[in-house]
């Protein structure tokens, strides 16, 4: 299905949160608020709008929103977008000694913050990951909510644009070959 801001604005609210109900890991519930807001001029006004959103929310839904997020390579069910941003850093790809170093290093994190470590994956290899990790467990637990949410939004940014991306890729094919068709 092909997306533009047109047509998220065009959307009804059901068909809105369905087209971005992943774009913030299992939290629908942010851009069932965001239906609210449209018409939106562009990707980043829609995503601005998203983080205000979370931005006005109370403490216990930030923290149910960080907590929605799975721990960085462990072997555990996740979201497809979860997967493929795991997969592209070599999060799925650990040898069993990274693997160990990864889960222990994830339980100091879980213990001292009660959330799990976010990171905005893309570009990162899985030693910067696991680097950035040791070292925010010298933050504070404020400072590490703060984080968390900074590398949220930072995702979801991510997610957006390869969401309109594919959308407008797979527009340019389509054309192309109707194109080619004629």
């Amino acid at each position: 299905m092909m997306l533009t801001i047109h047509e998220l604005n065009q959307a009804t609210q059901d068909e809105f949160v369905e087209q971005l109900g992943g774009i913030f890991e299992h939290s629908p519930w942010i851009p069932k608020k965001a239906a609210f807001f449209r018409p939106f001029s562009s990707l980043d006004e829609l995503h601005r709008t998203m983080v205000q959103i979370v931005e006005n929310s109370g403490e216990d839904l930030k923290l149910a929103l960080i907590r929605e997020h799975p721990n960085l390579g462990e072997r555990i069910a996740m979201s497809e977008d979860s997967v493929s941003e795991q997969k592209g850093a070599g999060l799925c790809d650990l040898t069993r000694d990274e693997y160990e170093k990864f889960k222990t290093a994830n339980a100091q994190y879980m213990e001292k913050f009660g959330f799990p470590f976010i990171l905005a994956v893309r570009g990162k290899n899985k030693g910067q990951i696991y680097g950035a990790m040791l070292a925010r467990l010298d933050n504070s637990r404020e400072e590490e909510i703060e984080t968390a949410l900074q590398q949220i939004y930072q995702i979801a940014y991510f997610r957006l644009e390869e969401l309109f991306r594919t959308s407008i890729e797979n527009e340019r094919m389509e054309d192309h070959e109707f194109r080619s068709a004629e």
